[in-house]
């Protein structure tokens, strides 16, 4: 069943229209996740850590890819709603652009920056070896991981979030299929996972690249494209919030790493990487509700639709809390074998991790709100309020309670303060979106 943007969403449409996007957020986060898997298992605790040491880094250089796909879809479809196809097609083209040229340029920076950045975080001897090692294989992939990110978003705008979900399988099962092939079964170690991953982003970029510079039938096609420096600053202001939460949160990765490093060693920086892993798959599901229903409620705003838009407002809110209730009982019955499977080799740090998770599965009790809240006012075009949601959340409180909270409670603290920082970000989501109502009519 087709579902166009200008109709009417109940439960049931809206469900069926962002389901795709939930689907291919949650495949693209479990597929993230298998290079940890294979590297802890099969290589070790060592190349584990020095994995979730440097990832953070790597996807800070992905994030743009965020930033034009939910900045520029928002553009796009608002442009759609009032009307002028051509006028989107154009800044569809004019974003692809740029968007790809951002991510060679980021590839470029990332080559030069990725040892003394390590170098500076705390890492040395055969950590700090793996760390470039892995590096240095993704960061030519960079801006097929730009792109990747920016289509997730994209083909929803244009109709085709199934055609999102596909192409996300896609890239997932090359990943999964070359990881096990390179790494457990094959000797290559390290190298085959990073090897693995970058081409899975390769698939994930170019195939969408592919399908919209020929002829297809979705609303949005690549062609000519003038140089609109307007219309890209509009883009990256609306879409900075989604960047901001990503360079964010590897941000704040880096910092808790350096903060369980001096608290709990290696182990607790291993720990830490499951809860990660685990937090990029339950909170995918929550992104990608946010991503699915995004170019709706930007097409109702370009159209003047407000009834829509205080009947989105209302069911998200009330599918984002299932979703919660739904994280937060997965994530405490889930605890002890998600553990299990990444580090039941150590029985030490199988302890840690189960007793760190036990603590952060009530984040998932209050994440989905603020992820929503900040995708809805960038949907609306207001890059500022979406920005300070984002950057609230992920940066400014997460780093007040990583900072404080071990000076009091050491190790339990940093655990705490994963939750204390997302319980603060939806009383300030609750304000912004009391404080706007008037203006926008939801």
């Amino acid at each position: 069943m087709k579902i166009q943007l200008s109709e009417h969403f109940t439960y049931s449409k809206l469900l069926h229209f962002t389901l795709p996007s939930i689907i291919m957020l949650v495949f693209s986060s479990i597929y993230g996740v298998v290079d940890g898997f294979f590297v802890s298992n099969f290589v070790g605790k060592t190349a584990f850590t020095a994995v979730n040491f440097i990832l953070p880094v790597l996807m800070m250089l992905g994030a743009a890819g965020f930033m034009f796909g939910t900045g520029g879809g928002a553009l796009i479809a608002k442009t759609m709603g009032e009307g002028d196809d051509r006028r989107a097609r154009e800044l569809f083209s004019l974003i692809v652009y740029a968007s790809l040229g951002c991510g060679v340029v980021l590839a470029l920076a990332g080559t030069l920056l990725l040892r003394p950045l390590a170098v500076a975080l705390g890492a040395e001897g055969a950590m700090l070896q793996d760390c470039i090692t892995y590096g240095t294989i993704l960061l030519p992939a960079i801006p097929a991981y730009v792109l990747q990110y920016e289509f997730q978003c994209l083909l929803v705008t244009a109709e085709k979030p199934g055609l999102g979900l596909g192409v996300t399988v896609a890239a997932g099962l090359t990943n999964m299929v070359l990881d096990a092939l390179l790494v457990a079964v094959l000797p290559f170690g390290l190298q085959g996972a990073a090897a693995a991953t970058a081409l899975s982003q390769c698939v994930g970029g170019i195939l969408p690249l592919v399908y919209f510079a020929r002829p297809n039938t979705s609303r949005l096609r690549l062609g000519p494209a003038a140089f609109d420096l307007r219309a890209l600053v509009k883009t990256c202001t609306n879409g900075s919030s989604e960047l901001m939460s990503n360079i964010s949160m590897s941000l704040v990765s880096m910092l808790y790493n350096v903060q369980l490093l001096r608290y709990a060693g290696e182990d607790g920086i291993a720990a830490y990487g499951v809860l990660m892993y685990v937090s990029m798959i339950f909170q995918a599901m929550f992104i990608g509700y946010s991503v699915g229903t995004a170019p709706v409620v930007s097409f109702h705003y370009g159209a003047g639709g407000h009834a829509e838009l205080h009947s989105l407002l209302r069911k998200s809110l009330a599918v984002i809390t299932g979703l919660a209730l739904l994280m937060f009982a997965a994530a405490r019955l889930l605890a002890g074998p998600l553990s299990l499977l990444f580090v039941g080799y150590d029985e030490v740090l199988l302890a840690l991790t189960r007793h760190a998770f036990s603590i952060f599965s009530f984040s998932f009790l209050f994440s989905g709100y603020a992820i929503f809240g900040s995708s809805f006012f960038t949907a609306l075009n207001n890059g500022l309020v979406s920005a300070a949601i984002s950057f609230l959340r992920t940066l400014v409180f997460q780093i007040l309670c990583v900072l404080i909270f071990p000076l009091f409670w050491q190790v339990e603290g940093i655990w705490v303060s994963l939750v204390a920082a997302e319980a603060m970000a939806v009383a300030v989501t609750a304000v912004f979106l009391q404080n706007r109502q008037k203006v926008y009519h939801y």
